[in-house]
């Protein structure tokens, strides 16, 4: 099994380490990271068994497979001190938002393999969609590796980089947007008459239940929809109002904002 190294090791990289561990995709002693807050280095290297440094040089040395887990900001910086390490033998997956494939590639030796992943918020319960995009020099072989780590934690699919932005909208800020619509609806029950903790539980579960309904049975959630939607009944009334407020416009064009300031951050490198 080939050493898996981390450059940062987040919430994102926890959850990362955790589903490959859980999988079987690599043991606890096959995986290395490197983190600069001692208390945060402490923790990893206690909750998952893993070695940790504060050393990145000493991660890049050691890992075939290195994940580029640091805020945007530092990753020039962070290459600028790896180049030397980061060679065609070695395969980088950059979990840095909105940091494009070109930009890592240029600040490498030729031939570095690196794939651009796009993770979202649920891959700290296991339950991620990720996009990821694959380098000029990244091989068969390299999108197998990736994508057996991505399903550890959820699904994943790999496109285009030209796409990715738009993952990023979608699966990458649309967390946020179904938090506020489970916010939502608790409230609503509340208004209603139910106590908050209740209704909180009922709106998360039927927002789980309802996704999960679209994933098992495959159906449109449009045909979902007009099943639960009775004559005359409670449902088809309540789908009115959201029409008449605009929700469906509004999550369409929640997304694409979003994806349109990913591409806009982007272009800022």
């Amino acid at each position: 099994m080939k050493k898996i190294g981390f450059i940062g090791a987040g919430n994102m990289a926890e959850a990362l380490m955790k589903g490959i561990i859980s999988v079987g995709f690599a043991k606890k002693e096959e995986i290395i990271a490197s983190e600069i807050i001692p208390e945060r280095r402490e923790y990893i290297s206690k909750s998952i068994g893993i070695q940790t440094t504060d050393n990145n040089v000493e991660v890049a040395k050691v890992s075939e497979i290195v994940v580029l887990a640091v805020k945007p900001n530092v990753v020039g910086m962070v290459l600028q001190e790896l180049k030397p390490y980061l060679t065609a033998e070695k395969l980088i997956i950059s979990i840095a938002a909105g940091i494009r494939i070109n930009f890592i590639e240029s600040r490498l030796n030729p031939g570095v393999r690196v794939v651009r992943v796009m993770p979202n918020h649920a891959c700290l319960v296991g339950a991620s969609a990720s996009g990821y995009a694959l380098g000029k020099y990244a091989k068969k072989e390299d999108k197998e590796v990736v994508q057996k780590i991505l399903e550890s934690v959820g699904i994943a699919f790999c496109l285009d980089e030209k796409l990715i932005d738009a993952v990023t909208g979608l699966s990458g800020s649309g967390p946020a947007f179904v938090y506020l619509i489970i916010e939502a609806l608790a409230d609503g029950g509340v208004r209603a008459g139910l106590p908050r903790d209740v209704a909180l539980a009922l709106a998360a579960q039927t927002v789980y239940g309802s996704a999960k309904a679209v994933l098992t049975t495959k159906k449109h959630p449009g045909e979902l929809k007009d099943q639960v939607a009775s004559p005359a009944g409670t449902t088809i009334e309540g789908l009115a109002i959201l029409e008449a407020a605009g929700v469906r416009g509004a999550l369409i064009e929640a997304v694409y904002a979003a994806a349109l300031k990913s591409t806009e951050l982007g272009e800022k490198q």
